[in-house]
């Protein structure tokens, strides 16, 4: 079950393209847990899950994973991948070794 997605944009020549992102509820397997998400690049759907002992920490390693992922992509090199407004970010949070990769409001927050 999705229980959140957002829309990024990426810029192109013909006009903005949809980025959706989208997270699933975390399921216990009755030791760990684990939260799936889904990105949906212009050529693929990366799909990708995150562990954790409860369902808040595999959740919020999820959102981590989608973060790296989105500030590690080539659309975000190239500046024209956005959120709300171009440059203030995406409102995920990454690991601590990443943190130098943020822009906008994620640089100010996370």
């Amino acid at each position: 079950m999705i229980i959140a997605s957002r829309i990024l944009k990426l810029r192109q020549r013909d006009g903005d393209a949809d980025i959706a992102v989208r997270i699933y509820a975390p399921r216990s397997d009755g030791v760990d847990w684990t939260c799936a998400y889904e990105i949906d690049w212009p050529d693929r759907t990366r799909k990708g899950h995150a562990g954790g002992l409860d369902a808040v920490q595999a959740l919020f390693h999820a959102l981590q994973m989608i973060g790296i992922e989105i500030y590690t992509s080539e659309y975000h090199e190239a500046g024209v991948l956005s959120w709300d407004k171009p440059g203030q970010g995406y409102g995920f949070p990454v690991t601590a070794n990443a943190r130098d990769l943020l822009i906008g409001d994620d640089a100010k927050y996370y």
